[in-house]
């Protein structure tokens, strides 16, 4: 059930950004990956989306864009977007609102500026009273189609099964461009992208 968000999590998390509406006859899914920017992950990650024309939403933690702002810059100056994924990745259900708020607000100094409209939660939970600010910020960000590429028993092969079942027009994809995901996205990411160009998807930014 978690590769596709279950009902109780879309009523806990109302209000959240789970798919993309999409008007007829439109084919466009959005990429989104999560955790980075490191330099062991996101120039590959970089490199294949430029190879296959695509563009990603990349939901940074702010304390890897502070040691690594020239990739910051990279993702950018390339044409893909950027959202908030805290400072720390800190989970919201074991954070005091307050300092969950600050850690967030903590991880604008070293994100670009259209990064302070899109949030993602890590492990896509927080507590009400967190969901309700960061809603009057701008968008809490989840998902259409998580592909559990960090988790170790999941392989490049489960990845692309997963996008293959589940993708459908105006889908938001979780990825990850982490150490734990890299070595299964260099397989399974090209495959992804010239499946989803061949069967008539574009790939669209958040904002």
């Amino acid at each position: 059930m978690i590769e596709r968000p279950p009902l109780i999590l879309r009523l806990i998390m109302r209000g959240a950004l789970f798919r993309m509406p999409q008007a007829p006859g439109e084919r466009t899914v959005y990429l989104t990956f999560d955790d980075g920017p490191i330099p062991q992950a996101t120039p590959w990650v970089l490199g294949c989306l430029r190879e296959h024309g695509a563009k990603a939403t990349f939901f940074m933690v702010a304390d890897n864009a502070r040691r690594y702002p020239q990739l910051v810059e990279q993702v950018v100056s390339e044409g893909h977007a950027v959202g908030n994924h805290t400072m720390h990745h800190i989970q919201g259900l074991r954070t005091p609102t307050a300092a969950y708020l600050a850690d967030a607000k903590e991880a604008l100094q070293y994100l670009p500026a259209g990064a302070a409209t899109l949030f993602r939660p890590p492990h896509g939970l927080m507590r009400p009273s967190q969901r309700r600010a960061l809603l009057r910020a701008g968008r809490i960000v989840l998902y259409d189609v998580l592909t559990r590429d960090y988790a170790p028993a999941v392989t490049a092969a489960d990845i692309e099964r997963t996008v293959r079942r589940l993708v459908r027009p105006g889908s938001i994809i979780v990825l990850h461009d982490s150490l734990r995901s890299i070595h299964k996205l260099r397989t399974a990411l090209p495959r992804l992208l010239s499946h989803l160009t061949a069967e008539g998807y574009t790939f669209g930014l958040l904002n």
